[in-house]
């Protein structure tokens, strides 16, 4: 696992689990009750990397985000309480970022239901394709908070999420150099635990709706 911004690799904190653990429950709790994230474990680091073996332009590389290793523990218990607290009704048709799913489900998925419906005679299927770029990038944190106040999560945790997505420090780091730092506030870092699953949650009202469809042929 690459060391974040605060060079403190993974190793450390599992040798002296036993000494640090008191300590690091101390401070996850402090932050959830008082919905802050301190910003030495919000800050980030940017590598980017090739999309492909040919880089052309700067679309050709995948902004990795590297964070502090602490911040990664505490996102990774809030992943699991999350999913504790979600209701049942949650899309079956969302491949996107979710455990045991993939871009194969979806196809299959679909090709099924559309040959299905094909086999109805005069019957045809229209598709819509829209592609979400940079993903991550387009998520607005106060959009994404007012989604999971409807689907229940408690209003302390909630702001929790908005302090940990707002407020952001971020540098680039390429070989041996580094940007100046610069701060955002929207989206959601790349290669963070918690930002498929936020994306997954931000994207629930657009759920999948199947109609009945009558057709009456004139001839």
């Amino acid at each position: 696992m690459s060391v974040g911004p605060d060079n403190i690799p993974a190793r450390v904190l599992r040798e002296c689990a036993e000494q640090l653990a008191d300590v690091f429950i101390d401070i996850f709790n402090i932050s959830l009750s008082s919905a802050i994230v301190p910003t030495c474990l919000k800050t980030t680091t940017i590598i980017p990397m090739p999309k492909k073996s040919t880089v052309s332009c700067l679309h050709d590389y995948c902004p990795i985000a590297l964070t502090p290793i602490v911040i990664k523990c505490i996102e990774r218990l809030i992943m699991r309480y999350i999913k504790t607290q979600l209701p049942t009704s949650l899309d079956p048709l969302q491949f996107a970022c979710c455990p045991n799913h993939s871009t194969n489900d979806a196809i299959t998925t679909i090709l099924h239901l559309s040959l299905t419906h094909l086999d109805n005679m005069d019957s045809f299927v229209q598709m819509l394709f829209i592609d979400f770029s940079s993903a991550f990038n387009a998520i607005i944190p106060q959009h994404l908070i007012e989604n999971l106040s409807l689907l229940g999560l408690n209003t302390s945790l909630c702001n929790w999420i908005l302090d940990f997505l707002t407020g952001r420090p971020q540098s680039v780091r390429i070989m041996n150099s580094i940007s100046s730092t610069t701060t955002l506030s929207t989206g959601a870092p790349q290669s963070c635990v918690l930002s498929p699953l936020l994306f997954t949650l931000l994207t629930h009202n657009c759920a999948a709706m199947q109609f009945e469809l009558h057709h009456q042929v004139h001839r």
